[in-house]
């Protein structure tokens, strides 16, 4: 593999430039990477990496796949360019980001291994899904099978459910967060808008406009439970090929969201639309259970595998 280098647009200031990296610097020193403490291991630094080809593009930098020298590991690399992340204000945001995935253990959930920064930039160590985003996968299927849906629903419900016992709210469930491994098994990959929650409540206004459930877009507190709305969400895209409250300006979209204004095309099946109805529920206290979601027939029809 060839070492890739990617130059950082300078700012048009040094004063100001200097005090964005001092800003973020700052959230960053707050973060303690336990693992390599814990092990008695160096902090990793980027000639510790070969890079090779990239795997993605966003908002603040690039994601490429990545071995390690030492070990010859496969890992993916996501390199951060200071400079944008103060400009957009969301140094908290990759804070956050960084304390909550780093711990989260589960097959279905992205593994964050470590990270480490230089002057210029943040760079994140992340298991690498070797069969890539399942937004274009979607994309070019249009739709996907029940079987297929009720077994990525299964995967997630599974891994949210994780997720609650240990008080964290992803609240940006969609296809574009959501990665493929190589035997095709679904990982939340982007926790950028999770919360660390252990009392329940939050009314911040986050997530993606068709994903957001009633009392988000109303204004009130939100748990849990908005997870279980994108998941409803998530899975009528699946089926469906499109978001159930799609319209053709913001406003119609949270009016329909706001009435649960919910049409089923004629190909779902009873069974399907008995599931989204008990996850599309406007009172978030009387959606169906994610433990029970892993109960119910669409899934038992496809998944042999234990509901546990």
């Amino acid at each position: 593999m060839s070492v890739v280098q990617q130059k950082e647009n300078t700012a048009p200031e040094q004063n100001q430039q200097k005090s964005v990296k001092t800003s973020l610097q700052e959230q960053l020193n707050k973060v303690k990477d336990n693992s390599t403490k814990k092990e008695g291991l160096p902090r990793w630094k980027l000639s510790d990496f070969d890079i090779g080809k990239p795997l993605g593009r966003g908002k603040f930098g690039c994601v490429y796949l990545a071995r390690e020298k030492r070990t010859k590991y496969i890992c993916a690399l996501k390199v951060l360019f200071k400079s944008q992340l103060s400009k957009a204000g969301v140094e908290h945001q990759l804070r956050r980001e960084i304390e909550i995935q780093s711990h989260l253990r589960h097959p279905n959930i992205l593994r964050l291994y470590g990270y480490f920064y230089d002057s210029n930039r943040v760079y994140l160590i992340l298991e690498y899904a070797a069969k890539g985003e399942l937004y274009k996968v979607l994309q070019k299927e249009e739709k996907f099978s029940e079987e297929q849906t009720s077994k990525y629903i299964n995967m997630l419900a599974k891994a949210l459910a994780y997720c609650h016992t240990k008080h964290v709210i992803h609240r940006d469930i969609k296809p574009e967060n959501l990665l493929l491994g190589q035997h095709g098994d679904l990982k939340i990959a982007d926790f950028g808008w999770s919360v660390h929650a252990p009392n329940n409540r939050r009314t911040t206004l986050c997530g993606t406009l068709d994903y957001l459930p009633p009392e988000m877009i109303e204004g009130k507190d939100h748990d849990q439970n908005v997870d279980v709305w994108s998941l409803g969400v998530l899975m009528y895209e699946f089926l469906v090929g499109s978001p159930p409250f799609e319209a053709q300006d913001h406003n119609e979209t949270y009016r329909r969201i706001s009435k649960v204004d919910l049409k089923f095309p004629p190909h779902i099946s009873n069974p399907a639309k008995d599931l989204m109805t008990q996850l599309l529920v406007k009172n978030p206290k009387k959606r169906i259970a994610l433990d029970d979601v892993l109960k119910h027939p669409f899934i038992l029809k496809y998944c042999a595998e234990s509901p546990s």
